[in-house]
C-alpha cells in the first residue's frame, strides 16, 4: 500500500477548512430547504475507521451523508470530474476518483489505505443511482475493503433525497429527507485478520437486511 499517493489519503490543513465550510454551508441548506432530519447519530464511532454504506437514489446522497458526521469523510468519484481546478476541489473535499465500468485496482487500494489510516470512507454497496423503495442486491466489494482494514459497516438510509432531486433535475426541490444511521456491523476474521468469502457473502447480506429496514422506515418518516 505504500505506493499510494499520500498526499490524496492525507489532508493539509486547506483540505480540512474547505471540508468544514462545505459541509457547514450543504448541511445548513439541506436542513433548512430540505427539511433535513438526521437520527442515529450515536452509532458513528468518534476515532477509527468504518465504511459508511448508504442507499443512493440521488446525487444528493453523497453531500447529505457529510451530515451525518462531523468527522471528514472520504468519497469516491468518476475520474471524468477531476479537471482542473474542480479536480483539486474535490481531492481537498475528501474525494478521490475512480475509474467507472473497469476493475479499478488503484481505488481499490486507496479505499483499503484511507481506511487503515483510520480514516471513515464511504461506499454505496448498490453501486450506481438505484430507483425505488427496495434495496438492491449489494456487492461484496464493501464487506471485501472493510475486512482489509478491520472496520466495521455501518448502514444509513436516506429516503426522500430521490424526491428533492431525482436523477435528470437541474434543481433541488424543497422535499423532506430523513437519514437512519444503523448500529456498527463488525466483521469476524480468522487468525491471520482475514475474512472468509462465506463471511463476506453474510456480512453483505446482513448489511441488505439492515439497509432494507431501515430504509422502510426512513421512507414512512420521509413522508
Amino acid at each position: 500500500m505504500t505506493a499510494i499517493d499520500t498526499k490524496l489519503v492525507g489532508s493539509t490543513w486547506f483540505d480540512r477548512f474547505a471540508y468544514g465550510l462545505v459541509r457547514f454551508l450543504v448541511t445548513a441548506f439541506c436542513r433548512t430547504w430540505c427539511r433535513m432530519s438526521i437520527e442515529g447519530r450515536q452509532h458513528i464511532p468518534a476515532d477509527g475507521p468504518f465504511l459508511l454504506a448508504p442507499v443512493h437514489r440521488s446525487i444528493l446522497d453523497t453531500p447529505i451523508s457529510s451530515g451525518i458526521t462531523r468527522r471528514r469523510l472520504r468519497y469516491m468519484g468518476a475520474d471524468k470530474y477531476w479537471k482542473g481546478w474542480f479536480g483539486r476541489l474535490l481531492t481537498a473535499l475528501g474525494a478521490f476518483p475512480v475509474t467507472r465500468g473497469s476493475a479499478d485496482r488503484e481505488a481499490l487500494k486507496r479505499c483499503i489505505t484511507i481506511l487503515r489510516n483510520g480514516e471513515p470512507l464511504v461506499l454505496f454497496p448498490e453501486g450506481e443511482r438505484k430507483v425505488g423503495p427496495i434495496v438492491q442486491p449489494l456487492f461484496d466489494g464493501a464487506a471485501y475493503v472493510a475486512s482489509k482494514a478491520g472496520a466495521p459497516i455501518i448502514p444509513v438510509a436516506i429516503a426522500g433525497s430521490d424526491r428533492a432531486m431525482p436523477k435528470g433535475a437541474r434543481f433541488i426541490r424543497p422535499r423532506k429527507v430523513h437519514v437512519i444511521v444503523g448500529e456498527p456491523i463488525p466483521i469476524a476474521l480468522d487468525g491471520r485478520g482475514r475474512a472468509s468469502r462465506e463471511e463476506l457473502s453474510r456480512v453483505t447480506a446482513q448489511v441488505h437486511d439492515h439497509l432494507q429496514r431501515l430504509y422502510d422506515a426512513a421512507l414512512v418518516k420521509a413522508g
